[in-house]
């Protein structure tokens, strides 16, 4: 999520401490819980920091909604980030459901 950075350092001086923090936050989350998660042993542990991964993934991509409408990104910026949200939750998904089974 190096990008959320690339794209962020566009967004206006006053989300400096909102929306443009929060995203950073929330994409640095996104691999800190799923390494935690794959180091942990037990199944259960394992799939709590994977979900923990998916949430925050889920943050980004709707704070990036966000964005868009209020117009810090174009839309194509904008369909860019969804393809690449939606090409991590796929995996992430697939992920999970080979821990679950």
């Amino acid at each position: 999520m190096i990008s959320v950075y690339t794209v962020t350092k566009g967004f206006p001086l006053e989300e400096q401490f909102g929306l443009k923090s929060q995203l950073r936050r929330a994409a640095v989350s996104i691999p800190s819980n799923l390494a935690e998660g794959l180091t942990r042993k037990s199944r259960k542990d394992k799939l709590h920091f994977l979900n923990i991964s998916q949430s925050s993934l889920s943050e980004v991509d709707a704070q990036f909604e966000i964005s868009c409408r209020l117009g810090y990104l174009n839309e194509n910026e904008y369909n860019a980030i969804e393809q690449r949200c939606s090409e991590v939750q796929m995996l992430l998904n697939g992920l999970i459901r080979s821990i679950e089974s």
